[in-house]
């Protein structure tokens, strides 16, 4: 019986070693045999299948999108289930968040040349640049009341 124990699977894909029983438990990876001491035995190609899940992780998929791919891949479900179609919808996931992010940025930008330093005091004056200021000018203040 040959193949790689747990810590040394775990130190070639610079993961931890719960990170392998995790995701055995989540059928990303698959069981690994055993020897006649229990200790677990993986193939050499279980680094790769780590690595991989790794990467993934960094692009942003989830582990429930990499198991998709990782199932996709095993079975060939046709041409619409595989990297390809799922890369192209994770990319438009992350270009809507890049948008986001710039319309975040640039009212953080306005904030700051506006001079904001009170988030309270700034929302109530009518040159405040961060979004809420509209909704709090349609709350009277106490002198109205």
């Amino acid at each position: 019986m040959s193949g790689l124990r747990s810590s040394q699977v775990a130190a070639a894909a610079g993961v931890n070693p719960q990170t392998l029983r995790y995701y055995e438990r989540r059928g990303l990876l698959a069981e690994p045999e055993r020897t006649l001491g229990g200790h677990r035995l993986y193939p050499a190609e279980a680094v790769i299948v780590l690595r991989v899940i790794k990467a993934a992780q960094g692009l942003g998929f989830t582990l429930d999108e990499v198991a998709d791919l990782l199932d996709a891949g095993q079975h060939r479900h046709g041409p619409d289930s595989g990297l390809r179609v799922r890369a192209h919808a994770k990319l438009a996931e992350v270009e809507a968040k890049i948008a986001d992010l710039h319309v975040i940025a640039d009212t953080l930008r306005a904030a700051v040349d506006a001079g904001c330093d009170d988030l309270v005091e700034c929302a109530g004056q009518p040159c405040c640049p961060i979004p809420f200021a509209i909704a709090v000018r349609g709350v009277p203040n106490a002198e109205d009341r």
